[in-house]
């Protein structure tokens, strides 16, 4: 059994948990492509109705892992929470926290948020649940990781990234990095903040996988991969297996949101998909 190393606010460092690993991208509540690709990967999923929790079988020694931004845009985040907080339960899955987690968790904290973005959506589906749900799906926000660190320093997964000097650090500015990434003081046309391509000059030991900035296809940079492929937009959620790294995708059912910015597209060293 992996041994958890060491556990602070802000990661988890994981060197004995050596896999083989299914990593996923930013789900947006697209609960129905989740359920299909974990299918598609091996897993079997049936739903307890007297526990009302999902109950999850694995493919033979692997684990899950969600890059975050379970919620919001999408059609179903409150199902998609309570998949991943089962699997996660059940010791099959581990999960970092992305920016839409976070803006939810905050708000179910009391803290004043902007409600945009799909936040609304996600506040809208969630009425439909008792309290006993939110109180669960609070706490479990409340716990999760910015990072995780595995197999002996050589994985490391961020929401948005992140740069090696800051592996193994924690404190405000690196949470940032891990929820946003790096940013210039500029914004664009549509008034978000300009993104620096951190993963260009990234000469790290350990691959870093993570999602945040949809992009048309997944591509190896400087031993790092985004696996956020855009299905909420209309893309397709994506999968990759560590560490052998193949590429297991799903196409969106649907467009359920339009994107603010252009899918980003990196042309080589690209993956076929499954």
């Amino acid at each position: 059994m992996a041994t958890e190393v060491e556990t602070q606010h802000d990661n988890i460092i994981l060197l004995n948990e050596h896999g083989p690993f299914h990593i996923l991208g930013d789900i947006h509540g697209c609960f129905k492509e989740l359920v299909a690709l974990l299918c598609r990967l091996g897993y079997s999923i049936k739903f307890n109705d007297e526990l009302q929790k999902y109950e999850v079988g694995a493919p033979k020694g692997y684990k899950a892992i969600f890059v975050g931004d379970l919620v919001d845009r999408g059609p179903n985040s409150p199902e998609v929470l309570r998949l991943v907080m089962d699997m996660v339960e059940q010791q099959i899955a581990l999960c970092v926290i992305g920016n839409h987690d976070d803006k939810l968790s905050r708000m179910m904290k009391g803290h004043k948020v902007q409600v945009r973005y799909g936040l609304e959506l996600t506040i809208e589906q969630m009425e439909k649940y008792d309290r006993a749900f939110h109180i669960r799906v609070k706490k479990f926000l409340s716990k999760l990781p910015y990072y995780i660190i595995l197999d002996n320093g050589k994985l490391l997964i961020a929401h948005a990234g992140l740069q090696e000097r800051l592996h193994g650090k924690n404190g405000k500015g690196v949470r940032g990095l891990c929820l946003y990434g790096p940013t210039t003081s500029k914004t664009d046309d549509n008034g978000l903040p300009v993104r620096l391509d951190w993963a260009a000059e990234y000469c790290g030991k350990a691959i870093v996988i993570y999602g945040h900035s949809p992009v048309k296809q997944p591509v190896w940079r400087n031993n790092t991969i985004n696996i956020d492929t855009g299905c909420v937009f209309g893309g397709r959620l994506t999968a990759i297996s560590y560490p052998d790294n193949e590429i297991t995708s799903i196409e969106a059912f649907k467009t359920y949101a339009e994107p603010m910015r252009p899918f980003i597209d990196y042309q080589e060293h690209s993956f076929s998909s499954s």
